[in-house]
């Protein structure tokens, strides 16, 4: 009878030592998981972290860009990060053709920034704020020099600090676009270079390249490059749904009278 009580009283022991170690080690997990939550956070928006709820068809590589035209042409839309070039004049509705993009993205990577780099001109916060962006997420730098602009672009794009960053540029060398491909990768972010257009007889190493022209119904996409894109594509973007009064849906009702043709001699 003492062995059967003694036998009783050390398994007593281990069961007991057993639940003191799997609550210390749960508390120990809870308190890990507390302190590294922020950390958890950043690699789920960054793509880096994997969950086996997560299937492969959940995880989409394009990013909307609030078109649904321009969309099919780019089989999704813009590329998840990486470098845009967009040629385009100044004033034709450039910026406005990402911003639904730039909301998509903001409310995906809250905690981080869109920043605009050299703008010229005043960027029109009341026309950001109302189209609901969140103000106290932009960030806008105006370097002295051009140089110092490209620095502000790549430290911006590889920090993990912004999710897209737009810079106004006039000239940019394959160089340039590799050094800042290589940034956009490190960081995972978007970056869209809008420059004027130039006669260029090299193919930039970007990830999507893109024209744009004025259209009555909004602005013209050209695609000129495109990873596994049809070539050459032209897209009319209809800016109607987003700025009605920007766009002319109906024709004209503006009646157009004939002139006087003076003859000289």
């Amino acid at each position: 009878m003492p062995n059967k009580i003694t036998f009783q009283i050390k398994l007593d022991q281990t069961k007991l030592a057993s639940i003191l170690i799997i609550n210390i080690l749960y508390i120990n997990t809870v308190y890990l998981f507390y302190i590294m939550h922020p950390t958890i956070h950043y690699l789920k928006n960054k793509k880096l972290l994997w969950q086996a709820c997560h299937t492969q068809t959940d995880i989409k590589s394009e990013q909307t860009t609030g078109f649904t035209s321009l969309d099919n042409a780019l089989q999704g839309g813009y590329p998840e990060y990486g470098v845009i070039d967009i040629r385009s004049p100044i004033g034709i509705g450039e910026l406005r053709l990402l911003l639904p993009s730039l909301l998509t993205r903001q409310r995906e990577f809250s905690s981080e920034l869109i920043t605009f780099i050299a703008p010229p001109l005043s960027i029109n916060s009341e026309m950001l704020a109302e189209f609901g962006l969140n103000l106290k997420q932009i960030l806008i730098v105006q370097p002295k020099t051009q140089a110092l602009g490209l620095w502000s672009a790549e430290q911006s794009i590889k920090s993990g600090c912004c999710h897209s960053v737009i810079i106004w540029h006039d000239l940019v060398s394959v160089t340039h676009i590799k050094r800042l491909q290589l940034a956009a990768e490190k960081g995972q972010c978007l970056l869209f270079i809008i420059r004027p257009y130039q006669n260029e007889h090299i193919s930039l190493p970007v990830s999507l390249g893109m024209t744009l022209a004025p259209a009555k119904e909004g602005i013209q996409v050209y695609i000129t490059k495109g990873k596994g894109l049809k070539p050459k594509q032209i897209v009319n973007i209809n800016m109607h749904t987003y700025w009605p009064e920007l766009s002319q849906l109906a024709p004209s009702k503006v009646l157009h009278f004939p002139t006087a043709i003076h003859k000289v001699g």
